[in-house]
């Protein structure tokens, strides 16, 4: 694939206008929207609207006038488009790590209350490492264990009759392999257990259907793919026959059936609503809502089916640029299955000269203006280069640009040089 035939094809690309949405700085390749997705043109006049004139002019009038007391339940109402849920079943509210404390917590007290001998969630050691702190923390709290798996192959022997619950995130922020949720969810109900998916590097990145893979609980963040800004709200989502059956344990009054009637008993709120907690973050939720227009504009031009499409087109360039131009250094840690892949691509060398070596690979990368990030290995996966492709705001030609980067800074050895050799705070 040359330049020439990546310029062509963007040419063609009816997606290509969903760019203009975004504020990228020139010179700059941005491939870490798994992290931080690009600020939306229409957010800092949005935010300063919700500033100046809501707050400045409309004062407390604004929780009415303006919309601020239901933007929980309407924002939700726009994630749900992107991951298979209906209107009423998705609140946007608090971190990824509170509302999984939520939704675990209420998924272990239904699988108890069921069937007390469960006493295991069961998870796998590669998840994102706050999902098991908090599974950690709620096992303490109830007398349970968690159990840890290091591959999906061991699942199907895990899935005993003591597991409670099965939590696993649905994309894998470290490899970007993906599993099958509905086929998961199935073999999980068919032990007894319930689950908890973490759509962290999914939602807006994927296609997610969460009523038609029989899901139970889901969360998910608002600042990576949703490009809701940095610490954006996050998400939950509780399947319908679950909701109105289990408190949460954060039982605030804005989670209350009728908060302004200031009850000093906690009556919770019907479905999905009792999964708020405090007074919401008004301007953080006005941001958000801006990240979630970029992605359901797309719903013009074929929504996530056709982000999804260009997703993997970019995955896929990539994979075989640098399998072509840079042969035998890298090993592809994400799958190559599409069935399996979520929308990023992991590398890691083949052989490592240096500790730091791939670090500095990275932060030579970003210094020339291609940002990718970097995760440290352990005893079971080496040290990732890891590359996230939004197909809201990249095209093949940033693709090919990128991977002509890398092969720079391979040929040129630029990270041997100091100031990339020295392992600090990394991306």
């Amino acid at each position: 694939m040359t330049l020439d035939d990546c310029l062509r094809l963007d040419a063609q690309d009816p997606l290509r206008t969903l760019r203009d949405q975004f504020l990228l700085p020139e010179g700059v390749i941005y491939l870490d929207g798994n992290s931080l997705g690009v600020l939306p043109k229409a957010a800092p006049a949005r935010v300063a609207e919700v500033v100046a004139r809501e707050w400045g002019e409309g004062l407390i009038r604004s929780w009415n006038t303006a919309g601020w007391f239901d933007l929980p339940q309407r924002l939700g109402d726009k994630v749900a488009r992107l991951i298979g849920a209906a209107p009423g079943e998705v609140v946007c509210t608090d971190s990824t790590s509170i509302n999984l404390y939520k939704v675990l917590f209420a998924a272990i007290a239904q699988a108890k209350a069921a069937d007390a001998k469960r006493r295991v969630v069961l998870s796998e050691r590669s998840n994102f490492p706050t999902d098991l702190y908090i599974a950690e923390s709620l096992c303490r709290e109830h007398g349970l264990t968690l159990q840890l798996i290091d591959s999906e192959a061991e699942l199907p022997a895990a899935l005993t009759q003591d597991v409670a619950v099965l939590m696993l995130t649905h994309v894998n922020y470290r490899t970007g392999a993906m599993h099958d949720m509905k086929a998961v969810t199935a073999a999980a109900h068919a032990a007894g257990a319930l689950t908890v998916w973490d759509l962290a590097h999914s939602a807006g990145a994927v296609p997610v259907a969460l009523n038609d893979s029989n899901a139970d609980f889901a969360i998910g963040c608002g600042y990576k793919y949703l490009n809701g800004g940095p610490g954006a709200p996050a998400f939950a989502w509780v399947h319908t026959r679950h909701a109105g059956q289990f408190m949460q344990p954060l039982s605030g009054w804005w989670g209350h059936a009728a908060p302004f009637e200031f009850s000093p008993h906690y009556r919770p709120a019907p479905g999905v609503g009792r999964y708020l907690c405090g007074t919401q973050p008004i301007v953080s939720l006005a941001a958000l809502e801006c990240g979630l227009d970029t992605v359901l504009a797309a719903e013009a031009h074929g929504g996530m089916a056709a982000l999804r499409a260009k997703s993997l087109a970019l995955t896929d360039a990539f994979i075989s640029l640098v399998e072509e131009r840079l042969p035998g250094q890298f090993q592809l840690i994400t799958p190559r299955d599409h069935a399996r892949r979520g929308s990023q691509v992991c590398l890691a060398l083949q052989q490592q000269q240096t500790p730091t070596q791939a670090y500095a690979i990275v932060q030579a990368l970003i210094a020339r203006g291609v940002i990718g990030d970097y995760r440290a290995g352990d005893s079971q996966m080496p040290d990732i280069l890891r590359f996230g492709f939004t197909p809201l705001y990249l095209g093949l030609a940033d693709v090919w640009h990128s991977v002509e980067h890398l092969v720079q800074v391979m040929e040129r050895k630029e990270w041997t040089q100091p100031e990339f050799n020295a392992k600090n705070a990394v991306t």
